[in-house]
């Protein structure tokens, strides 16, 4: 395992520039910028309006779609050219962070440094990144024509890419990882954090059609919302389906439960975590999950009471963001089985 501590470096460095770009389209989501560029150039994209006559063209196409008249209705010079730098700084930085995927993965592939057993995962982070790109168009597309904003269906699927790569860039980090205890829990430990954890996953998706709703708007109060337990237009959209992912009263409540949940069962695992059960990688990861959920929670509470900020908008993003990566670190930890078997005893 020594011999891969440059490929575990890459992974590294693939990690926190997934963590970069969660912030950074976050923070363009939150600010409205995300429509201010309506067209994708994958290569000539790179270079924004160089003149004056460029920003009044750009403004001008950016007039024609709905957002811009009534989101942006108004919108001057100056304040187009906040939005637009905004995006235009997401999209160089979706391309950097493809580079960073896919540069050092063709290194180690032609020196031949790679390591074999992982070499067919790994080979999906630059093609994923890739299909990132080409989803976050199709994301950003759908509020061109028709709506003023993206679709949420559309939003979620793009984070849920985005965390996708996170887990196969971090997991395999993990198992790289030469200083890993030889310690495999029992089965209920295994299945009980492996099954928080995908809650917490569900949740942060959850998350998504909350952020695409435009759901952190409405009933800013807990724990109830308008004076009920099950809030005052949460059924008013036709059909369960429909209803559960376009209505923001009903996305916001579903987000709520899970996080409740999620908070619940994770505090329950950290409390009863033991390094003889779990060893001790392993109890001190339950651990580390735990606090990040009972972070999470609080941020929630606070940035849902305060109608959503951009900075705490952006903060609970990431914080998220981290608790799930504490998340699947505790799941490798107590569930990845022993690196060498104990040998047989003597007959």
């Amino acid at each position: 395992m020594h011999e891969h501590i440059a490929v575990r470096r890459w992974l590294m460095a693939c990690i926190v520039s997934v963590f970069f770009a969660v912030v950074i389209g976050g923070i363009t989501r939150l600010t409205e910028s995300g429509l201010s560029i309506t067209e994708w150039k994958p290569v000539a994209g790179v270079f924004p309006p160089m003149n004056e006559a460029a920003w009044d063209d750009a403004l001008r196409k950016f007039q024609q779609i709905p957002q811009a008249q009534t989101t942006h209705a108004g919108i001057t010079m100056a304040q187009f050219k906040w939005i637009y730098w905004w995006e235009w700084f997401h999209r160089i930085a979706a391309r950097a962070v493809g580079l960073v995927f896919a540069i050092p993965f063709l290194y180690f592939v032609a020196k031949g440094t790679m390591p074999q057993r992982y070499a067919m995962r790994l080979a999906w982070l630059p093609l994923l990144t890739l299909a990132q790109g080409v989803l976050g168009w199709y994301m950003v597309s759908s509020g061109l024509e028709v709506r003023t904003e993206v679709s949420a269906y559309r939003l979620a699927a793009h984070l849920t890419l985005a965390l996708t790569i996170l887990v196969i860039a971090l997991w395999t980090w993990a198992d790289l990882d030469p200083r890993r205890e030889e310690v495999r829990a029992e089965a209920p430990w295994r299945w009980a954090v492996l099954g928080v954890v995908s809650l917490l996953a569900i949740t942060v998706v959850s998350g998504a059609f909350v952020a695409g709703l435009r759901g952190g708007k409405v009933f800013n109060e807990f724990p109830l919302m308008g004076g009920q337990v099950v809030p005052p237009g949460y059924q008013a959209l036709v059909g369960w389906w429909t209803n559960a992912f376009e209505n923001p009263v009903a996305a916001q409540f579903h987000h709520r439960v899970l996080a409740t949940l999620t908070g619940i069962l994770s505090l329950v695992l950290a409390w009863r975590a033991r390094p003889e059960i779990l060893g001790e990688y392993g109890a001190t990861a339950v651990r580390w999950f735990g606090m990040a959920i009972a972070v999470q929670f609080g941020l929630g509470i606070v940035t849902l009471l305060m109608a959503v900020p951009v900075a705490l908008g952006v903060l609970h993003q990431f914080v998220g963001t981290l608790a799930l990566t504490l998340g699947v670190l505790a799941v490798h930890a107590v569930w990845v089985p022993l690196r060498h078997e104990p040998a047989a005893a003597a007959g």
